[in-house]
C-alpha cells in the first residue's frame, strides 16, 4: 500500500490582501505541482463582522494549493493552526490512498463507492499514515503593518502546534519565514528544526512593514524545500566520503 513519504506543507498566516508581485493563487498552484500543499489561515480582527474582500484570496490560495483554508478570530487561532495542519495531512493522505485505490479497483471507483466497513478500514490506514509519515511544515507569516497586533497570538499558536504534533510517531520538521523581508521577499526567522519551543526567542525579530508580497513569498518558500533536500544529500555524500577515507 502507500509508502511512508514526507508530507510537505506551507502554512500561510495572513490577514489577506496581497498587493505586490504575482498572483498568490497561481504561485500556490505551482507549489502544489511540486508536491507541496499550501494551507492558509486568514486572521480577522476581533471586531470584524463582515468578511473583507482580501480574505477571498485566502480561499483562492488554498484551493489552488490543494490545501485547507480557514478564517479565524485571534482568540481561536491556536486551535485553528493545529486543526488546519492535521486536516491538510488527512486530505493529502486520502488523496494518495485514492490514487492507489484507482490503480487497484480501476479508474471509475473512488473511496465513496466502497462498502462502509471497507471505507472504515481505509480511513484507519489514513490515520495510521498520519501518525507515522514524516511532516515538514514551512510557516509563512505575513508581517505587514496590519498584522502587528496579531503576532503575539501567532507565536503562541505555533508553540502549541509543535507540542500537539510532537506526540506523533513520524518525524516533524518546522521552519518559519516572514514576509516582506528587509531586502528580499521573505526573511528566515527560524531554520528547520524538529521543535518550535524555542520560537519565543526569535519572534521579537519580526517587525511589520507596509507591503504584502504574498505571491513572491510563496514562490520563495517553495524553493526552501528543495534547498533543504540538496543540503541533506550533500551532507550524506560528505559522510560517505569520510567513512570511505
Amino acid at each position: 500500500m502507500v509508502k511512508k513519504g514526507t508530507l510537505k506543507q506551507i502554512l500561510l498566516i495572513t490577514d489577506g490582501c496581497s498587493n505586490k508581485g504575482e498572483d498568490p493563487a497561481a504561485t500556490a498552484a505551482l507549489a502544489y505541482e511540486q508536491g507541496i500543499v499550501v494551507n492558509v489561515i486568514g486572521i480577522l480582527d476581533d471586531d470584524q463582522t463582515e468578511q473583507p474582500e482580501g480574505l477571498q484570496e485566502v480561499e483562492d490560495i488554498a484551493l489552488s494549493g490543494g490545501g485547507v483554508s480557514q478564517l479565524v478570530y485571534k482568540a481561536t487561532l491556536s486551535q485553528t493552526v493545529q486543526t488546519v495542519t492535521k486536516q491538510a495531512m488527512t486530505q493529502t493522505l486520502q488523496g494518495f490512498v485514492n490514487l492507489e485505490l484507482k490503480q487497484i479497483l480501476g479508474s471509475n471507483e473512488t473511496m465513496d463507492d466502497l462498502a462502509p466497513e471497507k471505507r472504515g478500514e481505509i480511513m484507519e490506514v489514513v490515520e495510521d499514515l498520519g501518525e507515522t509519515c514524516d511532516l515538514e511544515v514551512l510557516v509563512l507569516i505575513d508581517t505587514s503593518a496590519s498584522m502587528n497586533d496579531k503576532l503575539p497570538t501567532v507565536k503562541e499558536a505555533l508553540i502549541d502546534l509543535s507540542i500537539s504534533l510532537n506526540s506523533r510517531i513520524g518525524r516533524n520538521r518546522f521552519c518559519i519565514y516572514s514576509f516582506p523581508g528587509k531586502r528580499k521577499d521573505i526573511e528566515k526567522v527560524y531554520d528547520w528544526s524538529p521543535k518550535l519551543d524555542s520560537v519565543s526567542t526569535v519572534f521579537p525579530k519580526l517587525s511589520s512593514g507596509g507591503i504584502t508580497p504574498t505571491g513572491p513569498a510563496i514562490r520563495e518558500a517553495m524553493y526552501q524545500f528543495s534547498k533543504k533536500s540538496l543540503r541533506r544529500s550533500l551532507r550524506k555524500n560528505d559522510e560517505q566520503d569520510i567513512e570511505e577515507a
